[in-house]
């Protein structure tokens, strides 16, 4: 209990425990992506080091046709994912953060939600949507790529927003005393001061595209 009497010492008992957390969290996903390159099919027992599941005849990724489709349909997926998703969770995060009237909690609210629910409730309620409410959409890539959007749009307006209030109004401010039109103050001002929560933003939502099996397979129109 010494560390909590020696106030030198609880930021290394802070950095330990924050190292080990880390190490905790990325042990079991290293462990994961090492069995991809099993010699074997097992899944708990180590058979040797190869790449027969990525580059052999039989199986792998290059010669599965099955595999290849199905890693195509996912990458376009991911793109359409970010290229709608970054440029709308920004717009949000600039409205969401200038919004002070009537509404404007509940509007917040709803857009954590997402954050917060389960995939494979989100993935049910989207399928009841489009087949109950719009029929005429129908299930597949369309759907699929509205879905991921859905879900993933929430993770770039937290993002963004989260920049938005550590940078503050002061920088627009300054500009707009300076004679800068609004144009001028949201592209020369303030976007390039958004730009690594942008980018975080986009790689935050291709990731979350490429791991969201449960709502991609249930707008499937096999799933």
């Amino acid at each position: 209990m010494s560390w909590l009497r020696n106030p030198w010492a609880r930021p290394r008992a802070l950095v330990l425990v924050t190292l080990l957390y880390i190490l905790w969290s990325i042990v079991p996903v290293a462990i994961a992506v090492l069995f991809a390159f099993n010699d074997g099919r097992s899944r708990t027992t180590w058979q040797g080091f190869s790449f027969r599941w990525f580059t052999g005849q039989t199986g792998s990724v290059l010669h599965d046709p099955e595999l290849q489709g199905a890693l195509k349909h996912t990458l376009v997926l991911a793109v359409i994912c970010v290229a709608v998703c970054v440029p709308l969770g920004v717009s949000l995060a600039l409205g969401l953060q200038r919004w002070r009237g009537r509404g404007s909690g509940t509007i917040n609210t709803l857009m954590l939600f997402p954050l917060v629910t389960p995939e494979i409730v989100m993935g049910v309620a989207l399928l009841l949507l489009f087949l109950k409410v719009f029929p005429g959409l129908g299930l597949g890539t369309e759907a699929q790529a509205i879905g991921q959007i859905t879900f993933t749009v929430s993770y770039v307006v937290v993002m963004v927003r989260g920049r938005l209030a550590s940078i503050g109004p002061e920088f627009e401010e300054a500009a707009a005393d300076l004679g800068a039109p609004p144009r001028d103050q949201l592209v020369r001002v303030l976007l390039p001061l958004l730009t690594p929560a942008i980018v975080a933003g986009a790689a935050v939502s291709f990731a979350l595209s490429i791991d969201d099996f449960v709502v991609t397979q249930y707008m499937s129109s096999s799933g």
